[in-house]
């Protein structure tokens, strides 16, 4: 039988994954001049099988929604198969470390793409080695350095040189984070074309849309998720800061489920009509709802009341990030929100209370062409049009890589392996 020829990347569509810890969504899009993306199709399922950005086990779990999402992405869009997608990870062990790489070609000679991720993969590999409890999913040039000379940018230019330096920002997590994501892309059958980090995604969305001036002048990104609250901070081309907080909107709906109603309607008040605070309260109301069945009856709930416990949880969640923001707010100029939960109601105005910086929504509008859907404007879908961009970057740096899916000897393996996954407690 013959060999089934393998398929060019650049052949297919850009599909970039958000593994979140309430869903996975799925987008399909191209871009075109100026860095604009045209969506072609996003798909959704709303299934947990990631907590804190880990994916739980058994990994075969996530494997099943990722085949589903990307083949349900597929049919959207009218093809007969997505087989390898780009992503972003995050989560609550990420931190990030300054290094560096040097390789010393002995004589002058030209510096080429292929030598650049030669070192990056040996520098990845040197961290991963040095402390195996951890992986790297993202080694972020910060600057290079040519014989000694900074460069002015990125080194391919046919310059010859014998010492080459380069100067990363590390983004490290534990092991465990790659090893469930690698199994989970295995079971699906599908590949990862390649790996971002979600501040990457994300900075790589808003420099584009607002200039590269903003990040020049510095800027901080506040990233509320579900399960996690992410703080980063980039100015010129380094990461000052990237802390995460094991919490977000999810354990603020708890928060309000705790004061006896179910989750469900505990969701539906906070997002319909809670505020990050009570005296941001727009229209006051006094409503009586049904409590949970543990409780039985009715309980009444105030518009001040509602937004007094979120408050009381938003303070918990925010205070570290912001009290870590405060040593760098002389250095830069703007603080952006995103992620689904700063769609609560009075998060900006929360926000400019407690910074001296100016405080607004970080918006991928100007970066969608094309009949666009209402909801796709929101910032939950900031990542996944990031990391198009960055994919769409990956492909012109790496033309000619052609899709690699697992074997079927290695689904397999991993299938089995997952069967006997014990899930943590």
């Amino acid at each position: 039988m013959a060999r089934k020829s393998q398929i060019q990347a650049s052949t297919l569509p850009l599909v970039a994954i958000d593994l979140g810890s309430d869903s996975i969504r799925a987008m399909a899009a191209e871009c075109v001049d100026n860095d604009m993306v045209r969506i072609l199709g996003v798909e959704e399922i709303h299934k947990s099988c990631v907590e804190h950005g880990i994916i739980k086990q058994p990994s075969s779990d996530a494997g099943f929604a990722i085949s589903r999402v990307l083949q349900l992405l597929a049919n959207r869009i009218g093809v007969t198969e997505l087989p390898t997608a780009f992503i972003t990870t995050g989560g609550r062990t990420m931190k990030i470390v300054d290094v560096r790489h040097a390789y010393d070609q002995v004589r002058k000679r030209e510096v080429t793409q292929a030598l650049l991720d030669r070192m990056e993969k040996d520098c990845r590999r040197k961290i991963e080695d040095h402390n195996p409890t951890v992986c790297v999913p993202a080694l972020v040039p910060v600057y290079y350095r040519l014989d000694g000379v900074e460069a002015d940018s990125l080194p391919t230019d046919g310059k010859r040189v014998a010492m080459v330096e380069a100067f990363y920002t590390a983004f490290v997590a534990t092991k465990d984070m790659q090893t469930q994501l690698e199994k989970a892309f295995n079971q699906a059958g599908r590949s990862i074309e390649a790996a971002f980090v979600r501040p990457e995604a994300l900075f790589s969305v808003f420099s584009t849309a607002d200039g590269e001036q903003i990040l020049k002048d510095g800027c901080a990104i506040l990233d509320m998720g579900a399960q996690t609250t992410t703080l980063s901070i980039y100015k010129g081309q380094e990461y000052l800061l990237c802390k995460v907080i094991p919490q977000g909107g999810f354990h603020i709906t708890r928060a309000i489920e705790d004061q006896g109603i179910t989750f469900d309607l505990a969701e539906r008040l906070k997002t319909e009509c809670g505020y990050a605070a009570a005296d941001l309260v727009d229209k006051s109301f006094r409503v009586r709802v049904p409590a949970s069945p543990e409780v039985g009856g009715q309980l009444v709930v105030t518009g001040e009341e509602l937004a007094y416990q979120i408050n009381l949880k938003l303070d918990e969640i925010l205070m570290p990030l912001l009290e870590a923001l405060k040593p760098f707010e002389s250095r830069i100029t703007r603080l952006y929100v995103t992620g689904g939960g700063s769609m609560l109601n009075g998060i900006i105005a929360y926000l400019k209370q407690k910074t001296s910086l100016e405080v607004l929504y970080g918006s991928h509008a100007r970066l969608l062409t094309g009949e666009v859907e209402e909801k796709y404007y929101e910032p939950r879908y900031s990542a996944l049009v990031g990391t198009i961009l960055l994919g769409a970057d990956y492909r012109l740096t790496h033309p000619g890589e052609e899709v690699k899916k697992p074997s079927f000897k290695q689904k397999v393996e991993d299938t089995l392996v997952s069967m006997f996954d014990t899930p943590k407690e």
